[in-house]
């Protein structure tokens, strides 16, 4: 699978092929699209790299009435449409026959049925007792499942030595305090370490690679601090908008939909200090140290260093997109932010005066996610005639996954001339195939028991504390938002924020 001398377990160069224990991976909210679009195609390209267990089944939970054999038809179409290896009817059989679903309805003894359906699982198909339940649904359904599982007696790993974990997706929780609630209820009836909070960005090959560039490289680590680097940008820029999902967009808006998950994360991973060892918990302490150290933000002050936007209508890839308030479900006097820049200070000694500019929006000029450090200018210009271009490292998330650094070198000719021009790394031409997709490498994690790319809970809770102080703020802003058309690069005050600070947003053709 992996390029000679390349390691697909990046943070774990000790155990690249460890054998999952058996197990069976229970879906709740089965029937929706996460399922079909990337859960069972994961769990596929994990059998065709031989990384699944031999014995390994999924049972598929939810509440619509559904014929197993439908829903493994549905299934197969998911696979045909979304991953990154063909569909072999063989080894999809393998997958096929060992699949089954469970409606709950509104029958009060539902979790009683599925105890007795696993338990009939393990004796067939001899998977042991270990069971990873993924929750694949809304936050306000967790609280019943959690109940359900343990009034059942599933929460609890058992004297044999068999396990039960439990994979929770975003988001996790509205605000700090249903966070926290939230959190309670999943830790009530799970110990901390069978819980693994995902963030799909955190399984992406490049987010993996930024640990390894950073601390496997003596030429990059001693420049990765204030006395080199003048700032940082880190982008998530999305070229759709919110389709179907205003109703959800409205209640969620960019910050809490991307930047307190997604864009925490890469802040956390770049500017965290070195661990003390690869142990899951070992760098989750330095990220939540990233977090500690945030500069509060002033709620009455919020404006100084906050820009929020709505995109308007447009024209993307050469076809015209609706504004945001024209979308299904979004209300015609809506101040939800698809888009939000954000200027954040870290307050340790490696960062002290640098800002870290985040951004992320809907509806953007293209789709791209990068972290970018721009260099400080050197001390003395010799070319006059050409002023040297700023040397920057760019490591890109998606697409294209790859590193990209900036310098200048001498013009041929007679004349002193300079000219940035750019080494760039692509990880599709260096190992002549693209990465894994995020979601093998999170599944294959948690039957591994790695917590490494799962998010803690004080994590989580430090993120929405930050979070909490910008909405509070936001929420005494009666103005307007800005507006930009779809297809650019945000409204016109984000330039402006940073242009008060003398620096500027990088820019694509």
């Amino acid at each position: 699978m992996s390029a000679p001398g390349s390691n697909p377990r990046a943070f774990d160069g000790l155990q690249q092929s460890r054998a999952s224990d058996p197990c069976i991976m229970v879906i709740f909210g089965a029937s929706g699209d996460l399922t079909r679009r990337k859960l069972v195609p994961a769990l596929y390209n994990l059998l065709l790299d031989g990384l699944l267990p031999e014995r390994f089944a999924v049972v598929g939970v939810a509440r619509r009435e559904l014929a197993e054999q439908e829903f493994v038809q549905e299934l197969r179409k998911g696979i045909e449409s979304h991953s990154r290896q063909r569909l072999e009817d063989e080894r999809w059989q393998q997958i096929a026959e060992t699949t089954s679903y469970v409606s709950t309805g509104e029958d009060p003894k539902a979790f009683e049925r599925l105890a007795d359906h696993l338990e009939a699982i393990d004796r067939e198909h001899g998977t042991g007792g270990n069971r990873l339940y993924y929750l694949s649904i809304p936050p306000s359904a967790i609280p019943k499942v959690i109940e359900g599982l343990r009034g059942a007696g599933l929460n609890r790993s058992g004297a044999d030595g068999s396990w039960a974990r439990i994979v929770v997706e975003k988001p996790i929780g509205h605000d700090l305090a249903s966070a926290r609630r939230l959190n309670e209820t999943v830790n009530a009836a799970m110990h901390e370490r069978d819980v693994f909070r995902i963030d799909h960005y955190l399984g992406k090959e490049t987010v993996q690679n930024l640990l390894v560039f950073r601390f496997a490289n003596a030429i990059f680590e001693p420049l990765w601090n204030q006395k080199y680097v003048d700032h940082v940008q880190i982008t998530v820029a999305e070229s759709i908008g919110v389709g179907g999902r205003g109703a959800y967009y409205e209640e969620a808006g960019a910050t809490r939909d991307m930047v307190q998950n997604h864009l925490f994360q890469l802040l956390c991973l770049t500017a965290m200090e070195p661990p003390v060892s690869l142990a899951p918990d070992a760098i989750r302490d330095e990220k939540v140290k990233v977090l500690q150290a945030l500069r509060p933000i002033d709620p009455t002050r919020v404006s100084d260093s906050t820009v929020r936007g709505q995109y308007a209508a447009g024209v993307i890839d050469g076809k015209e997109v609706p504004a945001y308030k024209e979308e299904p479900g979004v209300a015609p006097e809506s101040r939800t932010e698809t888009y939000v820049a954000l200027s954040l200070h870290i307050d340790n000694w490696r960062w002290a005066g640098v800002p870290f500019y985040l951004r992320a929006g809907k509806r953007m000029n293209r789709r791209l996610t990068e972290i970018a450090l721009r260099f400080n200018d050197v001390p003395h210009r010799l070319f006059r005639n050409d002023p040297p271009t700023p040397n920057t490292l760019v490591l890109r998330i998606q697409p294209d996954e790859g590193t990209m650094l900036t310098f200048d070198v001498k013009v041929p000719g007679t004349e002193p001339r300079i000219k940035p021009v750019d080494m760039d790394f692509l990880y599709h031409e260096a190992f002549g195939q693209q990465p894994p997709e995020a979601y093998e490498r999170l599944l294959l994690d948690a039957m591994h028991g790695d917590s490494t790319l799962f998010i803690r809970r004080d994590e989580v809770e430090a993120s929405w504390s930050y979070i909490d102080r910008l909405q509070e703020g936001w929420a005494t802003d009666d103005n307007p938002l800005p507006e930009y058309t779809a297809g650019t690069w945000g409204p016109a005050e984000a330039h402006v924020m940073l242009a008060q600070d003398k620096r500027t947003w990088r820019r694509w053709k």
